[in-house]
């Protein structure tokens, strides 16, 4: 079941009624995780870049997209390792703002995935 976003404020996201303080990742069975920020931060030095180690945290083998909230001013961007391995695994990123991103993520059916970056 995938679960519906509530809303978002700097340094949160509400997700069906609970409210998580950090990033977050969303599984193709609607498991609701933390992110592993630090597969990046360790190789970039900031959480703002995603690692190709995180990409492979990140995608499951049925995934076909991710959608990925890049914060509320939109600074998290892949690494071009990041990206290649998406396109090799035939997943579809989209990357928006956290805000738009909600109400992507809200509409999308199929077999999708997210990571959500809930600061700047």
């Amino acid at each position: 079941m995938k679960p519906r976003i509530n809303s978002t404020h700097f340094g949160s996201i509400t997700i069906e009624g609970e409210r998580y303080e950090n990033d977050v990742l969303i599984r193709l069975g609607g498991e609701v995780k933390k992110r592993k920020k630090k597969l990046s931060k360790a190789i970039y030095g900031t959480s703002h870049t995603i690692s190709v180690e995180e990409a492979k945290y990140i995608f499951e083998e049925k995934a076909k997209r991710l959608i990925i909230g890049t914060g509320q001013s939109g600074m998290v961007k892949l690494s071009e390792e990041a990206a290649e391995y998406f396109r090799k695994n035939n997943c579809r990123v989209q990357m928006l703002p956290t805000p738009d991103a909600i109400r992507i993520w809200n509409k999308a059916d199929g077999e999708v995935i997210a990571l959500f970056h809930v600061t700047c």
